[in-house]
């Protein structure tokens, strides 16, 4: 009975296992088959961001409820990385577990964030530039996309060690639901998993490297377009890497130190000193 309703769920020492095994294949994966998957990635991310800033644009809702019910929507994104398939750098982190039991080398490891990264920056901007084309920030009589530009600015104006440890916190939750995404069994299992930690990680105001990819792009296209913010001064290129540069630092700290790396000497180092003998 507890099969039909996927309450076997795997273990942590499991799941240990499973997401070693999964990122050696991760890691080894063609070329253009993980420049695809993070093309896709990219977007699904930037598909969650949306649904996000459709949330946020009401200002019938309170505080608590914008922040959430918006973190709820957004679990969209993973949601789709995880079921339907995709490679994302944020989660992709986690790779640093098969690197500390020497199942993939430091090449491998870097290859993949870099080429996962880059990939998904396209999928993320390229989201961006069809959103504006399909004048969507439009809707909410152009208070959506005042929204869009106020938070890419204020993105692009945080403080350095801000950004980072916003970037820490953010990866640990992103880290945590890709892990227990891995405990189940069942598309269910997988978004409820997944919905707590990120929408914990959304209302609460961390900054996701992936979705930053999709969210300042489009405020600097809207930007460029005419829309005004108090605050757009911040918003551009420079701004964009001002944002981006801590933020990514403090994911590969959180996702992989914070997460990987613990579980990996929680679970598996023991496991390999035993093989060893």
């Amino acid at each position: 009975m507890s099969q039909i309703f996927g309450f076997d769920a795997f273990t942590p020492k499991e799941i240990a296992e499973r997401i070693e095994t999964v990122g050696v294949a991760k890691a080894r994966l063609p070329m253009l088959s993980m420049i695809m998957l993070g093309v896709l990635a990219g977007a699904f991310i930037g598909l969650g961001a949306l649904y996000f800033m459709l949330v946020i644009s009401d200002a019938s809702l309170g505080f608590a409820a914008t922040r959430v019910l918006g973190g709820v929507v957004f679990s969209l994104g993973l949601i789709l990385v995880v079921v339907a398939g995709a490679e994302l750098f944020t989660g992709n982190n986690l790779l640093a577990m098969a690197w500390a039991d020497g199942k993939i080398s430091t090449a491998e490891l870097l290859r993949n964030w870099l080429v996962v990264a880059l990939a998904n920056f396209v999928g993320a901007a390229g989201l961006a530039l069809l959103v504006f084309l399909s004048d969507h920030p439009e809707m909410n009589q152009g208070q959506l996309a005042q929204r869009y530009v106020e938070i890419a600015a204020a993105k692009c104006a945080l403080p350095f060690w801000t950004a980072f440890f916003k970037g820490v916190l953010c990866n640990v939750l992103v880290c945590m639901a890709v892990w227990m995404a891995m405990a189940g069994r069942s598309v269910v299992d997988k978004a409820v998993a997944i919905v707590f930690p990120i929408s914990a990680f959304v209302a609460a105001g961390f900054e996701h490297s992936i979705a930053n990819m999709y969210l300042i792009p489009l405020g600097m296209l809207l930007k460029a377009s005419g829309v005004a913010a108090a605050n757009a001064d911040a918003l551009g290129w420079f701004g964009f890497v001002h944002n981006l540069v801590p933020v990514i630092l403090g994911n590969l700290v959180g996702g992989s130190v914070l997460v990987g790396l613990v579980y990996h000497v929680i679970y598996r180092r023991g496991a390999r000193q035993a093989q060893s003998r």
